[in-house]
């Protein structure tokens, strides 16, 4: 089993211990589209695209794990680390870059190092296209712009 359908296992098996429908729902939609958001933008920027993938399945566990998005980013992070480590296939700076990805995803009014930017990116796409006649967040506006001006949208 290659990587990406080992972590997607894990998450499904994490999403599935939700007792609520709608918050598992909600789970499932946005880890996983965010994924496959990180993918297309790691492809077109010629950056990991295995690696994105999998950054952008893990990027909120701990919010969906715990219930709680208080500092997320940073709790997320070293949860990444600890369900990354159990699989032993990933190299220390493989779990670096995806770890490092998912404590900075936060930040979107920041710019971070390049494999950063595709889970910041991933996220800000996944929220504005969930749903496309929801107002976009003011704190995504200027992401947004330019993630559509890059995709020629």
């Amino acid at each position: 089993m290659n990587r990406i359908e080992k972590v997607r296992e894990y998450v499904d098996e994490m999403l599935l211990k939700i007792p609520d429908p709608e918050y598992r729902r909600c789970g499932y939609m946005h880890l996983y589209g965010v994924s496959q958001a990180c993918t297309l933008i790691a492809m077109k920027r010629k950056e990991n695209a295995e690696l994105a993938a999998i950054a952008g399945m893990l990027h909120d566990i701990y919010s969906y794990t715990t219930m709680d998005t208080r500092d997320h980013a940073h709790k997320g992070s070293v949860m990444a680390r600890e369900i990354l480590e159990s699989f032993s296939a990933f190299e220390p700076q493989e779990m670096d870059l995806i770890c490092n990805a998912i404590y900075h995803h936060s930040s979107k009014g920041k710019t971070h190092d390049s494999f950063s930017e595709v889970l910041i990116d991933g996220d800000v796409m996944q929220h504005c296209f969930y749903n496309p006649l929801f107002e976009v967040a003011e704190k995504e506006k200027a992401r947004y712009e330019k993630l559509k001006a890059e995709f020629e949208l």
